[in-house]
């Protein structure tokens, strides 16, 4: 199950350090490197609750093992794409399997653990999917650099082949099958039109600047707004009739969680800092891919020490710890774009700087990530903290891909169609900025939420007194 946990991250991040590699094997446009990356982040997102009702409802083992040998079958595809379209489909059922498999580990967690072991095993899941997050880049250049059987970019997608096979020849004997004693019935129309009003926005993004913004991408563009607005009356009429539906309406009702959600929604925007730093250090100043992922491992050791570091900075900032996380990572990127923008076209940026900026990105971010899902989910209603759970979940994806669409859209124009040094330098530290800004809007909101989620707690204990 950890494996399970471990891959759709690992294969998220992987990929940002062979990118360079991947535009120069496959001749892919700016456009199609981001939907490599936000067109799997897209779909995952859509799909991640989908995922969880379907082991709630054919078994966790059984549906587990499927997303995991669809997650092989897709994997084998990316590494051996003979064009970009065949590549951003494999990446498409990438994102597809891993919303099918990741889901049953959380929910095989609190099924088969007793109360006594359970937070060690969801200590053990967390750690996971934060060790994938920072194990890739490093992994990512390592292979590439190995350049294992002349194969180049495609062996971090075929690396996942030995590991599905041994993990599901020993999932078949070892685990247990779980499901729920009252499954709720698939909203399948709600997964439709969510998917649509998703689909609709990301692509004519990543699209559009590179294309010049042809009739069909503004259309899109245009039309994602009332599919989103269909899905919402859909869920509120599904709500009505007693169903189940994919998002249920009354969360919006919880003190702050709209508001807090939006923060989310802000947040994950920091994975276009991987995309555009990885093309920077290969393109711009001529590191390798081994080199590349090295440069990410302060970050990494930042991200590692934060979470460590929450019950101190909770005792002493309570709800406001999210925020804190937050703003050390807006330093962060200030710093490094300063730093970038300052160095000589050419030249390698002061190491010191680039280590001070990406360990504070990193620290942020660990201590920022889990005590942000843990004050959102706080704020659900009672018996709603599982759907908030998957929502969340969602909204960090749905971030990511936005931020790779939206930053990385800019960072690609700003750069131009010459990709000089000059150029890259200076369109890098603008997706900084970009980054910080975000974040920054992601804090205020964040802290907007709790100082509502607060007034709410006290105005109901005022009524209680009284």
């Amino acid at each position: 199950m950890l494996v399970g946990a471990f891959l759709p991250p690992l294969d998220f991040f992987i990929v940002n350090v062979a990118l360079p590699s991947i535009r120069a094997g496959l001749g892919a446009d700016p456009a199609e490197v981001q939907l490599v990356i936000s067109g799997y982040a897209a779909v995952y997102a859509v799909f991640l609750i989908t995922g969880g009702r379907l082991g709630d409802l054919y078994g966790r083992k059984r549906v587990f093992l499927a997303g995991l040998m669809g997650f092989g079958l897709s994997s084998t595809l990316c590494g051996f794409a003979t064009s970009p379209a065949i590549l951003i489909a494999g990446r498409l059922l990438q994102g597809l399997s891993a919303a099918i498999m990741a889901p049953q580990g959380l929910a095989s967690i609190q099924a088969l653990f007793p109360e006594r072991e359970r937070a060690r095993a969801l200590s053990m899941y967390g750690a996971t999917i934060g060790l994938a997050a920072i194990a890739a880049q490093a992994l990512g250049g390592l292979l590439i650099a190995a350049n294992i059987g002349g194969l180049q970019w495609r062996v971090i997608f075929l690396i996942n082949l030995p590991v599905v096979a041994i993990v599901f020849l020993g999932g078949i004997p070892l685990l247990p099958d779980t499901r729920s004693a009252n499954p709720a019935r698939l909203d399948r129309m709600g997964v439709l039109l969510c998917a649509l009003s998703l689909g609709l926005l990301v692509v004519p993004l990543v699209k559009g600047p590179e294309a010049g913004w042809p009739w069909w991408t503004c259309l899109m563009l245009v039309s994602s707004p009332g599919f989103a607005i269909a899905f919402w009356r859909y869920e509120l009429a599904l709500t009505q009739r007693g169903g189940t539906p994919l998002v249920s309406p009354q969360l919006a009702k919880a003190p702050g969680l709209v508001v807090a959600l939006t923060g989310v929604l802000f947040f994950y925007v920091v994975s276009a800092f991987f995309l555009t730093f990885s093309i920077y250090l290969q393109e711009a100043i001529g590191k390798s891919a081994f080199s590349t992922g090295l440069m990410f491992v302060p970050c990494g050791l930042g991200f590692l020490i934060g979470p460590l570091t929450t019950p101190a900075a909770t005792r002493w900032f309570g709800r406001w710890t999210p925020v804190l996380g937050m703003a050390l990572e807006v330093v962060g990127c200030l710093v490094l774009s300063a730093v970038v923008a300052t160095t000589p076209v050419a030249h390698a940026p002061a190491l010191a700087g680039v280590v001070v900026a990406l360990s504070l990105i990193g620290f942020g971010q660990g201590i920022a990530v889990p005590t942000l899902v843990r004050s959102v989910i706080d704020r659900a209603p009672t018996g709603g903290s599982g759907m908030v759970a998957g929502i969340v979940n969602s909204a960090l994806q749905i971030s990511a891909a936005l931020g790779v669409a939206i930053i990385g859209s800019v960072f690609f124009s700003l750069a131009g169609s010459g990709h000089t040094p000059s150029s890259l330098a200076h369109a890098f530290s603008w997706a900084m900025l970009c980054v910080a800004a975000s974040l920054t809007a992601a804090a205020l909101l964040v802290a907007r939420a709790s100082r509502t989620h607060e007034d709410a707690v006290k105005a109901a204990i005022s009524d209680q007194s009284a």
